[in-house]
C-alpha cells in the first residue's frame, strides 16, 4: 500500500468510524455486531483500495458498504425476528409512534447517550464512549487512563454484553438527557480533551476530534438550553479551541501560552465562549465546569500574556478546589501561583505534587518543577527534572517541546558545569 493510500484510509477511519458505527446500529440494533461490520468494512477497504483506488468519496462508500453488509449480517443469520423482538426493549413501558421524532436527533449524541446508559458503571461509560464515538483504540484509551489495555478492553466488552443482554438497541433506547447528562458532559469533555492534547503519538492535537466534541457541546445546549452544565461545557471547549492554530509554530514545535500569537486567536470562537459564559452564569450555580471556563476566559480575553490577571486565576483554582481536591488541579494551581508570585513559592508545593501516586508517573508534574528550577537558577536540579519528564512522556510534540528546553538550559551553562551537581 503506498503512503497516499495508507493516509487517506487512515483519514477516512478517524472521521468517519462514530456515524458508521451509528448508522449500522440503526440496522443491526447491536452494538458488538455494527462494530464488527464496520471494522469488516474497514478491512475490505484496506484489501481493495490499493488495488483499484481510493473511491472519490471515500465516505460515502463505506456507508453503502457498511449497510449492505449489515443487512447481510441481519440475513444470513436470521436475525431479523430477533431483531423485531430487540426493538421492544422491556425498560421502557412505551415506545414513540413512527410519527414522533426522536428526543436526541443527532445519531453521534445519540450514540453517546447509548453509551451513557445508566445500566454501565461510569468507567465502563467512559471506556465505551471513547471507543465507540471517538474511535480511539484500546490502547489510546488504556494509555489516557494509564490502565493496561486488558483492564480496558473487558471493560468495553462487559458493557456491550451489559447492554445486549438487557436488550438496549440504538433504535428504540430514548433515554432524554435529564439523567445522563452529567455523563454525557463528561464524556464529550474527554473526547475534546484526547483531540486536544492525545496521549500519545507525533502530533499535538486531533483536530477531528476536538471540532467534533465541539459540535456535540453545541447540540447539548440546544437539547438542554434550561440547564447550566451544557452552557459551561460549549464555553470552555471555545475558549480552548479558539487557539488551536496556534499551539505549534510552523516547524510544529509547541508553543506554550506566553509565545502564542494572540492575533491569530479565533475571536468567533472566543465570543461564542463569551456568550456561552454569561448563560452559564446566569443560572447562578458556581459548580467546576463553570469555574473551569472562568478559567480559560481569564487566558482567552487577555489582551496579552503579561495582563493575564494571575491572583484572579489563583483564586479560582481555590474555589475548584473547593470541589475538586485533586492533585491534578492543585498542581495547575502551582503554576499559576507561580506567575502571581513567584517560582520559589510554588517550588515546594510542586515538590510535594511530585510524590503523590497520581501525578509521579505524568511527566508534566517534573516538566513543571523543572521550570521552576529553571528560573530561580538551579540548573543541575532543572535538568534532572527535564531528563525525567522527557522519560515519561508518551506526545511526540511534547517531548520535543522538552527536550529543546532541556538543550537550550544545557547550552546556556558553562561547559563542564552543567553535569556536575546532578543527583
Amino acid at each position: 500500500m503506498n503512503d497516499g493510500t495508507e493516509a487517506a484510509l487512515a483519514a477516512t477511519f478517524r472521521d468517519e468510524w462514530p456515524r458508521l458505527v451509528a448508522a449500522t446500529m440503526w440496522i443491526t440494533g447491536d452494538l458488538q455486531a455494527a462494530e464488527d461490520v464496520v471494522q469488516e468494512t474497514f478491512n475490505t477497504a484496506l484489501d481493495r483500495w490499493p488495488l483499484v483506488g481510493v473511491p472519490g468519496r471515500p465516505g460515502a462508500w463505506l456507508m453503502t458498504a457498511c449497510r449492505n453488509r449489515a443487512r447481510n449480517v441481519i440475513r444470513d443469520a436470521g436475525r431479523a425476528e430477533q431483531k423485531s423482538r430487540a426493538l421492544q426493549p422491556p425498560l421502557s413501558a412505551e415506545q414513540p409512534g413512527p410519527d414522533v421524532p426522536p428526543d436526541i436527533p443527532d445519531d453521534r449524541l445519540r450514540l453517546i447517550a447509548m453509551c451513557c446508559h445508566p445500566l454501565l458503571p461510569a468507567d465502563a461509560q467512559v471506556a465505551l464512549t471513547l471507543r465507540m464515538v471517538a474511535g480511539l483504540t484500546t490502547e489510546e484509551i488504556a494509555q489516557g487512563f494509564h490502565l493496561p489495555a486488558a483492564t480496558i478492553a473487558q471493560r468495553i466488552v462487559r458493557a456491550k454484553r451489559t447492554l445486549a443482554a438487557h436488550r438496549v438497541t440504538f433504535a428504540a433506547d430514548e433515554p432524554g438527557l435529564g439523567g445522563r447528562l452529567p455523563s454525557i458532559i463528561d464524556v464529550v469533555y474527554l473526547v475534546f480533551n484526547e483531540g486536544y492534547l492525545p496521549t500519545a503519538g507525533s502530533a499535538l492535537t486531533r483536530g477531528d476530534l476536538a471540532l467534533e466534541a465541539h459540535r456535540l457541546a453545541g447540540l447539548l445546549t440546544d437539547a438542554a438550553a434550561g440547564e447550566p452544565e451544557p452552557w459551561a461545557l460549549r464555553a470552555l471547549l471555545s475558549f480552548h479551541l479558539a487557539r488551536q492554530a496556534t499551539r505549534t509554530g510552523a516547524d510544529g514545535v509547541l508553543l506554550t501560552l506566553d509565545a502564542q500569537d494572540r492575533s491569530r486567536w479565533d475571536q468567533g470562537l472566543i465570543s461564542d465562549g463569551v456568550a456561552a459564559l454569561r448563560r452559564a452564569r446566569a443560572f447562578g450555580a458556581r459548580g467546576p465546569l463553570l469555574l473551569q471556563a472562568e478559567l480559560a476566559a481569564a487566558h482567552a480575553t487577555a489582551p496579552a500574556f503579561a495582563g493575564t490577571d494571575w491572583p484572579a486565576i489563583v483564586a479560582l483554582y481555590d474555589e475548584l478546589l473547593g470541589f475538586e481536591d485533586t492533585p491534578v488541579v492543585a498542581l495547575n494551581r502551582a503554576v499559576a501561583l507561580a506567575m502571581a508570585a513567584g517560582p520559589a513559592v510554588a517550588l515546594p508545593l510542586v515538590s510535594e505534587l511530585s510524590g503523590d501516586p497520581a501525578l509521579r508517573d505524568s511527566h508534566r508534574v517534573w516538566s513543571v518543577r523543572a521550570d521552576l528550577h529553571r528560573r530561580l537558577g538551579e540548573a543541575a536540579a532543572a535538568l534532572a527534572d527535564y531528563d525525567h519528564a522527557i522519560s515519561l512522556v508518551s506526545n511526540d510534540v511534547e517531548r520535543r517541546y522538552l527536550t529543546g528546553a532541556r538543550d537550550r538550559l544545557i547550552a546556556s551553562q558553562p561547559e563542564g558545569n552543567y553535569r556536575a551537581n546532578v543527583p
